[in-house]
């Protein structure tokens, strides 16, 4: 069985539309060519395709999560300059995998980032309207 080819149209500002066994998708590539990030569904995927050294690998997690070990606090951070849209947990809140947390708007598109697994939010460091730079901590899980 052969896999349906991936059409990719490059939209301005680093966005990507992506088109696959008919879906569409939007795909954000950033970074420079020896550090290069996508942002997908609200993951990053970090890395240079095809180079063994950095191999664009998936990490389950959402904006740069920061794993610890279980128990443990994770971090979430924006994974670009970004407005806060929507904060849509709260200190307390149990998520589940998958769930969106918190919606960005950068470059024109929403960005939902979502739970990488079950988990209770132990804090929310962001405000609807704010605008946050990379790295910046946005919620912390534990």
């Amino acid at each position: 069985m052969t896999t349906p080819p991936f059409v990719v149209t490059d939209v301005g500002n680093g966005a990507y539309l992506v088109e696959h066994g008919g879906r569409l998708e939007v795909v954000f590539v950033a970074g420079g060519a020896d550090a290069p990030w996508a942002f997908w569904n609200g993951y990053v995927f970090h890395g240079v395709p095809g180079n063994d050294r950095s191999p664009l690998r998936g990490r389950q997690e959402f904006a740069s999560l920061h794993h610890h070990p279980q128990g443990a606090t994770q971090t979430l951070a924006a994974p670009m300059p970004a407005t806060v849209v929507k904060v849509l947990v709260q200190p307390g809140a149990e998520v589940k995998s998958g769930d969106a947390l918190i919606v960005l708007e950068a470059m024109k598109m929403e960005l939902p980032l979502r739970a990488p697994a079950d988990a209770r939010v132990k804090a929310v460091h962001c405000r609807e309207g704010e605008l946050v730079s990379p790295e910046t901590i946005l919620v912390e899980l534990e």
